[in-house]
């Protein structure tokens, strides 16, 4: 029998059905407890609009030392009606973000996976979508949304802004040995998906693939325009394997993916660094609609907890 182990997992419900979801992931940990023998410190804490209430901030400086400390952060979902004041200092989102940026994840994984008994949940045909399976992996802390300048001005009388794209070689190339590594546990195919036709970033983002597919010459690297990556998803999805695309082209292709399965709110998802700890949730939204129900769907939730075991706790 293979030797048990003890590990720290950071349970962080969140707003919403969080809670509901989260329940049910942290029933798979017992159930894999009585089945291994591992032993699970599950060790629960507030965030998002709940903490807001409490403390008066979406996360506090004592909660991200738990997550430091733990191999392992479970998150539910952030986020409801009585927090949405654009105007407010402290918001629900901030949890996650912070989480993302203090913790140093910047490679999510977002795989999508058609099932049988959800084949009609997608608008797609069901010969079209079956036997899809295949992960996505966002560069997370850089490239457009977190570069400056990113700003709102007037000029000449008349309002004008700027968003700015920028990357450097070694944000790339971390994140390329993401893709890579995971690759080679599946196909050994990787699509990594720019738009070098028209930016230079992308034209770096290119030349850095390239000089990191060196490194793994058991693993065939194929470049796409991100264009065309998402109407070839549509068309042909089971052509793909690994696909990986900065922060900005996987936030839309991403989205776009989880249609194929039927629905966005049956997605896991991973957020990794350069270290084992890692960050999972459901890609739903807290859904305060049905929050207390018993209709939120866990199998989001349960699919993150089988890439928290996979990736952190390497308990395949």
């Amino acid at each position: 029998m293979a030797q048990t182990k003890d590990f720290q997992i950071l349970v962080l419900p969140g707003d919403g059905i969080g809670p509901e979801v989260v329940k049910e992931g942290c029933r798979v940990l017992e159930a894999v407890v009585e089945r291994f023998g591992h032993r699970f410190e599950l060790t629960e804490d507030t965030v998002g609009g709940a903490a807001i209430d409490r403390w008066g901030e979406p996360i506090r400086d004592e909660t991200l030392s738990r997550a430091l400390q733990s191999d392992a952060v479970l998150f539910g979902a952030v986020g409801g009606p009585q927090w949405d004041d654009p105007k407010a200092q402290a918001r629900p989102e901030q949890a996650v973000l912070r989480l993302r940026k203090d913790l140093d994840l910047f490679a999510n994984l977002r795989p999508t996976r058609t099932f049988p008994a959800l084949l009609g949940s997608s608008n797609l045909k069901p010969e079209v979508v079956s036997g899809v399976d295949f992960v996505f992996i966002r560069e997370l802390t850089g490239g457009t949304y977190f570069a400056e300048p990113k700003k709102v001005w007037e000029e000449n009388g008349q309002r004008v802004g700027v968003d700015t794209c920028f990357y450097t070689e070694a944000e790339i190339a971390r994140v390329m040995r993401v893709a890579f590594e995971i690759a080679r546990g599946r196909k050994k195919v990787v699509h990594s998906i720019d738009k070098a036709n028209v930016m230079a970033t992308s034209r770096l983002w290119r030349q850095v693939a390239e000089e990191v597919a060196r490194e793994y010459p058991d693993v065939r690297l194929e470049h796409m325009l991100a264009d065309a990556c998402g109407m070839h998803m549509i068309r042909r999805p089971t052509d793909f394997d690994v696909l990986v695309a900065d922060n900005l082209f996987g936030d839309m292709l991403t989205d776009e993916a989880a249609m194929l399965a039927g629905s966005l709110g049956m997605m896991p998802s991973a957020s990794l660094g350069s270290g084992s700890l890692g960050l999972y949730e459901p890609i739903h939204g807290s859904a305060p609609d049905i929050a207390g129900q018993g209709k939120a769907n866990p199998l989001a939730t349960i699919l993150s907890v089988a890439m928290l075991l996979r990736h952190s706790l390497k308990l395949e």
